[in-house]
């Protein structure tokens, strides 16, 4: 048997809440904003979507895994350490012996601003030997979750492959998220965005933003993304800063959802005092699984991932200590009027902080 069957994953030894699959990076930030070439110094961090959706969840209290592939150099060493130092599972993570670890770098502003700037060195990566004979199995059926994004498909053919089979609906398997995270420069060919179609199709929860399904399907507004998408249970459609909606499907939802039956719940976000516009979107699927693995409604599970997102909006990095479950717990237990009158800065997910109101 090798290790890519599905059977495998039958004698998993300890229950995980969720696994996220996905290639994570060195991240160098630059030291002042600015072109790439102006700027004279970097800080060295971590970035990866999958790994950040861990490292959020292991902090709410979560049982996380990262399961991915890394050089076997100091890189990779720092990106294994890091992760794990957020209480991640890394037993998984394979290391390369040839292949390097990927490391990027980018421009202080936000994605959609102009002149912002990525520069990917991933090519040949150890992260995109990952394929359905060399991840096995057995790590990534141990959850309750498996998630997953459209960035790992768009990493080589192997990638492809293996995040196909991850999506094909079959006994065991447990529920999967999807993000479709869709990044044009990573594509090698126009296939991208209906591979993208083809995975989310396959998934039971799928966040997608608004903009980005204009982008990559030519659909507009969230009634035409339902109709593109009618194959997952949960759907999650990121408005930015007019929140998110979530097209509920059903009772074929899976474990650890509630039955729905073709309901819509929109929930606009908290006023924030943006410090950093990166890692929102993997810190709201983080705080939305956290609160689905609770079975909490829709309506907290998007006030969830809400918070979640403002936890690391208000800090400079991808990465926070996101507020305990209490104090998120007290935030979205209050009724619309007090939801509509939060604004939250930096330094709000203390436990002893005050939460402004207007």
């Amino acid at each position: 048997m090798t290790t890519g069957s599905p059977a495998a994953a039958d004698d998993a030894d300890t229950p995980v809440d969720v696994v996220c699959l996905g290639e994570s990076m060195v991240t160098f930030l630059p030291a002042r904003p600015g072109r790439l070439a102006d700027v004279p110094a970097f800080e060295r961090t971590i970035g990866g979507a999958e790994s950040n959706v861990a490292c959020a969840l292991a902090a709410a209290g979560h049982r996380a895994k990262w399961v991915g592939r890394v050089g076997s150099d100091g890189f990779g060493d720092h990106l294994v350490e890091a992760i794990g130092a957020y209480g991640v599972d890394v037993s998984a993570v394979r290391r390369d012996p040839v292949r390097p670890t990927g490391i990027y770098f980018r421009t202080a502003d936000d994605r959609a601003a102009d002149g912002h700037e990525v520069l990917y060195y991933r090519a040949g990566s150890a992260a995109s030997a990952m394929s359905p004979a060399t991840v096995p199995y057995r790590d990534l059926w141990g959850g309750r979750i498996l998630h997953l994004s459209g960035i790992t498909a768009a990493l080589s053919d192997d990638c492809l492959a293996l995040m196909r089979d991850l999506v094909v609906r079959r006994p065991g398997r447990p529920l999967v998220s999807f993000d479709v995270n869709y990044r044009p420069g990573l594509w090698r060919d126009a296939a991208g965005p209906s591979v993208l179609l083809e995975l989310a199709r396959g998934a039971d929860v799928v966040f997608v933003g608004e903009d980005e399904a204009e982008a990559a399907w030519g659909v507009r507004g969230t009634n035409a993304i339902s109709d593109v998408l009618p194959g997952p249970a949960v759907l999650v459609v990121k408005l930015g800063k007019g929140g998110a909606i979530v097209f509920e499907r059903g009772p074929e939802a899976a474990e650890g959802l509630e039955d729905g039956d073709g309901l819509v719940t929109l929930v606009r976000p908290p006023r924030v005092d943006v410090v950093a516009p990166v890692g929102a979107g993997d810190a709201f699927a983080a705080g939305f699984l956290s609160a689905t693995l609770r079975n909490l409604p829709v309506r907290d599970r998007i006030r969830h991932g809400h918070l979640m997102a403002a936890a690391v909006l208000t800090v400079p990095g991808d990465l926070t200590q996101p507020p305990t479950r209490a104090h998120a717990d007290r935030l979205v237990a209050l009724d619309d009027t007090g939801w509509g009158r939060l604004r939250l800065g930096p330094g709000w997910t203390g436990d002893d902080q005050e939460v402004r109101t207007p």
